[in-house]
């Protein structure tokens, strides 16, 4: 599969390289982020679960992880959407083995999300906002099957801000990261794309700004492990 960076905004190129890589999808997360990408998610949901939701959507949910990390802490009903066939099926395959049933999953793009107006309490990304082909559509919709007063929750990587980190984290990214993802997913493009989106993703005070523009109110912003990971929180 040939994919040329200049073609990260497409779609359907976005979703053959996520079907690609699927089956060592989870190996490399925990692989590449030495585990910490968990101890992310688990701030997402305790922020989360502080105001009680009784249905919440998971955007680009991937293999399902945060769906997973939610329901083990809250009860509650999660629906789960992302535009990777094979990424929902390994998804599924953890739901069936261990017997989690409040969960569906559902294979829709953020742009087009197949859902009424106000349907859900809190609306929840890990890692897939900057795979968005459209942030601006993408933040427009969650807004708009959000419940009033409902939150996004949108956790993300960033880049640190004190120098010897930075450069650290660069040199990590841009030349570790895609010799250890072209080994282990035995895709070259894939995690090279992992760099090159982050860098160009906008972050703290911009995203805060476009997060705003489309519509959100109150956003605020956490900044975890030096500023590698960014959680945004905004209300409708």
């Amino acid at each position: 599969m040939s994919v040329p960076s200049s073609n990260y905004s497409d779609k359907s190129v976005v979703k053959d390289m996520f079907n690609n890589i699927a089956p060592k999808y989870d190996t490399l997360n925990r692989l590449l982020s030495f585990g910490i990408d968990k101890i992310w998610r688990k701030k997402l949901i305790k922020q989360l679960i502080s105001n009680n939701p009784e249905k919440v959507l998971d955007v680009a949910t991937g293999t399902g992880d945060l769906a997973f990390h939610l329901l083990k802490k809250h009860e509650t009903e999660v629906v789960a959407v992302d535009i990777s066939t094979n990424m929902m099926e390994i998804a599924r395959q953890k739901a069936k083995k261990n017997n989690v049933t409040n969960v569906s999953f559902m294979e829709a793009s953020a742009e087009n999300l197949p859902f009424d107006d106000n349907s859900f309490d809190a609306v929840m990304v890990a890692f897939g906002i900057r795979n968005f082909a459209d942030l601006n559509k993408g933040l427009t919709e969650m807004h708009r099957v959000l419940k009033i007063k409902g939150k996004v929750f949108i956790l993300e990587f960033s880049e640190p801000n004190k120098l010897l980190l930075k450069n650290l984290y660069k040199f990590y990214s841009k030349q570790i990261i895609p010799v250890i993802g072209k080994l282990v997913s035995k895709n070259k493009y894939a995690y090279k794309y992992l760099p090159e989106t982050i860098a160009e993703f906008p972050k703290n005070d911009k995203m805060v700004e476009i997060i705003v523009n489309n519509g959100y109110s109150n956003c605020i912003y956490y900044k975890y492990t030096g500023g590698i990971c960014n959680l945004y929180v905004a209300e409708k």
